[in-house]
């Protein structure tokens, strides 16, 4: 068990007199696997004051001097790799074979790219007339990230922002934090500068809450519930910062009448279920003709009792469980009330799968479902999958555009042209055209109430930049 007993401030581990420790809870055991100190305000400016120091000589640093630290940082993930997605499959419960590519190959990309960003972006000056227009690192940059992707969402802040020239206070999720303090050990070891990275664990009302108000931070990014980011935005305002927010979502799947419908479904179960459902992009909503309803539940049935829900750590497990017993009562609720307001279960429900220990949800299909159930509304983040029938092709941009979330899509069609022309008609910050991959220098973020701003490669990078214009 890894116990710490104080945060990482100004390049040094605090010791926290008499600290309130903080369990992190393995979900597929229920059995304690480490624990953090619940930090205060005034841990959170200790954090800030060292991080407004340190940034008056990270900023000013070469690019060239701030990518060889990045790639430090990356080489190590890179030799830990297999420790990270093994310990993020233990906070999680992310199954380690999707964990190796998610959890862990993702910061490491994210690292490498970040280095190559901080000496292949153009700063300027740019010529405008008279005014020579230049790019500068932002400031102190708060940064608060969830529990479903703990060190994947770290890397996307923290990376690109030291790689504009950024100093950072991170407060990691309370619920899986045991990878972000990883990611301090490594930038401890690779020399890092004091200040330049500091890490300060615990509640978000309280280090959380700090964070975003504190006077001398100049940008809080977040990623979270809505309802915690409408938190965040208001209390960034008091000192008007600027704000970066990637929220959640209830993102639609729309399969056209001439899709490959075997293909279609299958994908988009499996888009559902990533991350045993925990993702803010999973394809929660899919929309299919009315006609094929029938055809459609009948696939994905078959394809969500094809998933083996059980321990992470276990290459054949593709459902592991859900990350704490609150998140399990969650989801078991929004089952249990599909069923109560109509909607057709098909496979799972609300029942655990197997018995004994762990936080496990079976994988879920309902169909029949229409847009004004709960389970069509609101993010579940869980294993429920929701299909819904469609008249008209109109009538499913519709539904999918009849909700407050704008994160992601998909559209599936015979006729690529067809899929792009619907995928510009929904109104989400990135959609999937028949099945097509991740892209980890896409920019990542959403529309409505999904967020503000964006995240990873050039234009996430962008974010963490201010412009200036000097005349002449």
């Amino acid at each position: 068990m890894k116990a710490y007993s104080g945060h990482f401030i100004d390049g040094q581990w605090t010791q926290a007199p008499n600290p309130e420790a903080i369990e992190v809870v393995n979900p597929t055991d229920e059995q304690v696997i480490g624990s953090v100190v619940a930090g205060t305000p005034e841990d959170v400016d200790r954090a800030v004051r060292a991080a407004a120091r340190a940034f008056e000589t990270w900023s000013q640093a070469s690019p060239q001097v701030r990518a060889d630290y990045l790639t430090r940082i990356h080489q190590a993930l890179e030799e830990r790799a297999e420790d990270v997605a093994r310990l993020v499959a233990s906070e999680v419960g992310t199954p380690v074979q999707e964990s190796r590519v998610l959890q862990s190959g993702l910061p490491v990309f994210t690292f490498g790219h970040a280095a190559e960003l901080a000496t292949g972006f153009d700063f300027g000056p740019e010529e405008i007339g008279n005014t020579h227009v230049v790019r500068e690192p932002v400031g102190v940059v708060g940064c608060i990230t969830p529990w479903n992707f703990p060190l994947h969402q770290v890397s996307l802040k923290v990376a690109l922002a030291l790689a504009a020239g950024c100093t950072v206070v991170l407060k990691p999720s309370e619920v899986a934090p045991l990878s972000a303090m990883l990611l301090a050990e490594i930038a401890e070891s690779a020399g890092l500068p004091a200040g330049v990275l500091n890490v300060v664990t615990g509640y978000g009302p309280v280090v959380g809450e700090a964070l975003a108000d504190h006077p001398d931070v100049s940008m809080v990014s977040f990623t979270g519930s809505t309802r915690a980011g409408r938190r965040v935005a208001e209390l960034a305002a008091r000192t008007v910062k600027k704000v970066a927010l990637e929220l959640g979502g209830k993102s639609p799947n729309i399969i056209l009448d001439d899709a490959d419908l075997q293909a279609a479904v299958t994908d988009g179960v499996a888009k559902c279920y990533l991350n045993s459902g925990q993702t803010c992009i999973a394809l929660t909503r899919m929309l299919v003709p009315r006609d094929k309803l029938e055809e459609a539940g009948r696939i994905a049935a078959e394809a969500a009792r094809g998933y083996h829900v059980g321990d992470p750590q276990d290459e054949e497990t593709r459902i592991g469980p859900m990350v704490s017993d609150v998140q399990l009562k969650r989801v078991r609720d929004y089952i249990a009330t599909g069923i109560a307001e109509g909607a057709t279960l098909l496979t799972g429900g609300p029942d655990a799968p197997h018995d004994g220990p762990g936080y496990f949800v079976a994988p879920t299909v309902f169909t029949d479902v229409t847009n004004d159930m709960t389970i069509a509304r609101e993010e579940i983040f869980g294993p429920v999958l929701s299909i819904l029938p469609y008249d008209t092709e109109e009538e499913a941009v519709a539904i999918a555009n009849d909700t407050p979330y704008g994160l992601a899509g998909a559209v599936w069609s015979g006729d690529p042209e067809r899929a792009r022309a619907v995928a510009r008609r929904i109104r989400a910050g990135m959609v999937d055209v028949n099945g097509g991959a991740f892209n980890p220098l896409a920019p990542f973020g959403g529309y409505k109430q999904s967020g503000v701003g964006r995240e990873a490669g050039r234009l996430g990078f962008e974010e963490f930049l201010e412009t200036k214009a000097i005349q002449h």
